[in-house]
């Protein structure tokens, strides 16, 4: 059980909205009707805690955030703190051969 409250909450709500009150003969007709809930939640029922909105209506109103990744041209991690290490010639005369 997740220990996140809105977490339970909506596990609670689908529970009592869609898998208590119907019976489903088979994985299909579950996965079909979940899918039919999920789009009704996302996008005809608006939220109190968004503004009366619809998620899909909460989510359009936000931008995408690429320009942090953008920012670093080899990749999207920051500079190591600490000078790389010398590279230097390997020491193959100090191995010890067998023989």
């Amino acid at each position: 059980m997740p220990d996140n409250g809105f977490v339970e909450s909506f596990d609670g709500r689908l529970r009592d909205e869609l898998l208590n009150e119907t019976l489903f003969t088979s994985l299909a007709q579950a996965r079909v009707a979940t899918a039919l809930w999920r789009s009704d939640y996302n996008t005809a029922r608006p939220h109190s805690q968004i503004a009366w909105q619809t998620p899909d209506e909460f989510a359009s109103t936000f931008t995408p955030r690429r320009s942090l990744a953008l920012r670093y041209a080899n990749g999207s991690a920051p500079a190591p703190v600490a000078p790389l290490a010398q590279q230097g010639t390997p020491n193959a005369g100090n191995e010890l051969k067998t023989g």
